[in-house]
């Protein structure tokens, strides 16, 4: 028979989200593996950062705000932001003693007795009073389908696979996606590759001006209608627009990044518009980003018409025992810092109005 082990909170994800709200919990007073318990299902330490390409180095990310309680200062710009955030999460996880456990795959959350959640996982199962779905994602690469794609005799991968710049010496290569990663792989490519062709769903729109905290939130802010609706999330690069810097200046002048709308259909030599256009390649790049990894929640049935979860605040509305932390408007790093804590003190009023109507 299998034995259930019994905890006040489960945490899934232990990326930027995962941790704050972690780090929140041991600040409230729950006890590592008494009175909560982190799983992760990456190898080691550093969230979906682990996994970018080298190219992507520390100087070229934006708009990564520092975990709560611990700043991250004095990191090379030219080391691979892979690196510096892993070494990063990894301090932190040692300096306020959070015990992740990892790697270990959350298979379903289902209902559970006596008002609990049951977290089944590929370590055993667990019993929880609340759980904080910080799982985030990168384990959920999106991949738009297109009329012939099946016959395309190239190469097809998603950001979620891509390993640098290298690999496509003397290829054309076709980048979809309006995104930053996007114009990153066009811009590192370009050098390499025979020809590139950049096409995207819609105009980008580029911002000037740093993004700063503030510009921060007011992209939080922009995202959290969807979700408070019930509707799948758009991420919080996807209204903040990209960054007019020096590198994508020069990507523009030029013409590497000289965008084309989006293409009809995919043939076996490259894609083709409705007009007869075509374009030829050897290579799809698909930086068409993710979609959120909660098919592990499915059993609850927190889903709207919409096809999202509902959130108020972090709390998913339909069960006031779940909240979804770096999901929709908290997916930013800095909403991640904010709805971990945001979640932890909800829960801390959730257990306590339980453990009061217990009592009574």
């Amino acid at each position: 028979m299998n034995h259930v082990r019994e905890t006040e909170v489960v945490v899934i994800g232990a990326g930027q989200a995962g941790l704050s709200a972690a780090h929140h919990l041991r600040r409230s007073g729950y006890e590592p593996e008494r009175d909560f318990v982190v799983f992760d299902h990456s190898p080691g330490p550093g969230g979906a950062w682990q996994f970018r390409w080298p190219s992507l180095t520390w100087g070229k990310v934006h708009g990564m705000h520092a975990l709560p309680g611990m700043e991250l200062t004095g990191a090379d710009p030219v080391r691979p932001a892979a690196e510096v955030v892993t070494e990063y999460f990894a301090a932190y996880e040692h300096a306020f003693d959070l015990r992740v456990r990892r790697p270990v795959d959350v298979r379903a959350v289902r209902e559970g007795t006596g008002g609990r959640l049951l977290v089944e996982t590929s370590a055993g199962e667990w019993s929880t009073r609340a759980l904080i779905n910080a799982t985030g994602t990168w384990g959920r690469p999106f991949w738009p389908r297109y009329p012939g794609q099946e016959t395309f005799r190239g190469r097809q991968l998603h950001t979620a696979r891509y390993a640098g710049p290298q690999e496509f010496a003397g290829q054309r290569v076709v980048v979809v996606g309006g995104g930053a990663s996007g114009t990153q792989h066009l811009l590192e490519i370009a050098p390499y590759a025979a020809a590139t062709t950049w096409v995207t769903r819609r105009p980008p729109v580029f911002r000037e001006g740093p993004f700063d905290e503030d510009a921060g939130r007011a992209a939080v802010a922009l995202v959290e209608e969807r979700v408070r609706h019930g509707l799948p999330p758009k991420s919080v690069v996807s209204v903040t627009g990209l960054p007019l810097n020096d590198a994508i200046r020069a990507g523009l002048e030029s013409g590497v990044l000289d965008r084309q709308p989006m293409f009809d259909r995919i043939t076996p030599d490259g894609v083709e518009w409705k007009d007869g256009r075509r374009v030829a390649g050897d290579v799809i790049l698909w930086a068409t980003g993710f979609r959120a990894a909660v098919d592990h929640l499915a059993p609850l049935r927190l889903r709207e018409p919409g096809g999202g979860i509902r959130v108020d605040g972090t709390r998913a509305v339909a069960d006031p025992r779940i909240h979804l932390v770096g999901y929709g408007p908290s997916a930013s790093t800095v909403g991640a810092n904010r709805a971990g804590r945001t979640a932890v003190r909800d829960i801390r009023r959730l257990l306590a109005e339980n453990a009061s109507t217990v009592a009574a």
